[in-house]
């Protein structure tokens, strides 16, 4: 049933890889070549991470829209604190789906890009596996010929580290070399992963979120998912190692670039681009030049009025009247 429900996500990965293992070929690049395979990995990591844009910026929206809501969400803990019954849990959820539909979020967008891109991690993972097999056979895998087959089966990072092997299983090349290169890209993909969730937690939210029991546990889960990706990723092929290690990095350029220029209201990042536009006389985020020169005047009023009118104790009262 597994192999059914992934069949379709096997076959655009094999598509997409004899689509990038073609044009590289074409460009005179060998076509047994290690270097030439994992070029064809990484367009297939960038053909996915593209289509999985909008589902990003679903992502931030919804993320921006569950920080709004926190006041909201701890006025509604406050209210049912302490009640466990039945109904009150009822009650609760109902007045939470509420304000999740208000504000359009949605606590699963979050999790949208990399539950998109797990079948297609999938379909890699049997896709290398079921390379050495298939090459033995003759065969070819879905749109791989037999001759591509052959040709990726043949495919070795330093001469020696073959794309389908793992830490756990060589594949017939180097065990150590192997060890050495998964390890290498499992701490880069963990790590990666970790900054990632830790640079969009730290500067693109604001301190009202901070508080709320949410943040909590989304703390946790930013050390929890690296250290299952390290545990497990010993089993992963190269390959595979490679797919999601460029996709991590793909996702740290890619919040570096929406924290820097369009940041969560209230939070650091729009601190530092405000402080950044400021420098360059430009407004902050969201008002005009007028609006943000209205306020300045205004303040500066009220500064002045503050200096002219400031509190006089008795004591001073009672001198200045004796000195009249």
């Amino acid at each position: 049933m597994f192999d059914i429900i992934l069949w379709p996500f096997k076959w655009i990965v094999s598509a997409i890889l004899w689509v990038f293992h073609t044009v590289f070929t074409a460009l005179g690049m060998d076509p047994a070549s290690g270097l030439t395979w994992i070029l064809a990995i990484v367009g297939l990591t960038l053909v996915m991470r593209t289509l999985t844009i909008p589902l990003f910026v679903k992502q931030i929206k919804s993320m921006r829209g569950m920080q709004e809501l926190q006041p909201e969400m701890a006025k509604l803990q406050k209210k049912y604190k302490g009640k466990t019954d039945q109904l009150s849990r009822q009650a609760m959820a109902q007045e939470q789906m509420a304000l999740y539909k208000k504000t359009g979020a949605n606590p699963l967008s979050s999790c949208l890009p990399i539950l998109v891109q797990m079948p297609i991690f999938f379909g890699l993972f049997q896709v290398l596996n079921g390379v050495p097999t298939a090459a033995d056979r003759g065969e070819g895998i879905l749109v791989l010929t037999p001759d591509l087959i052959r040709q990726f089966d043949n495919a070795y990072i330093f001469g020696q580290v073959p794309l389908f092997s793992s830490m756990t299983n060589p594949g017939g090349g180097n065990h150590m070399l192997t060890i050495i290169v998964a390890a290498i890209l499992v701490v880069l993909m963990s790590a990666s992963m970790f900054y990632s969730q830790k640079q969009l937690g730290a500067k693109n939210m604001s301190e009202a979120a901070k508080q709320s029991p949410m943040y909590r546990q989304q703390q946790m889960m930013i050390y929890i998912f690296p250290i299952i990706f390290l545990v497990s990723g010993i089993n992963f092929p190269i390959g595979v190692l490679i797919y999601w290690t460029i996709s991590n990095f793909w996702s740290v350029g890619q919040q570096y670039w929406v924290i820097k220029n369009n940041p969560t209201p209230g939070s650091q990042a729009e601190r530092e681009l405000n402080e950044r536009r400021a420098a360059k006389g430009l407004p902050p985020v969201g008002k005009t030049k007028e609006q943000h020169e209205a306020e300045l005047a205004e303040a500066r009023e009220r500064a002045a009025r503050g200096q002219r009118q400031q509190p006089v104790s008795k004591k001073r009262q009672r001198n200045q009247q004796k000195k009249k």
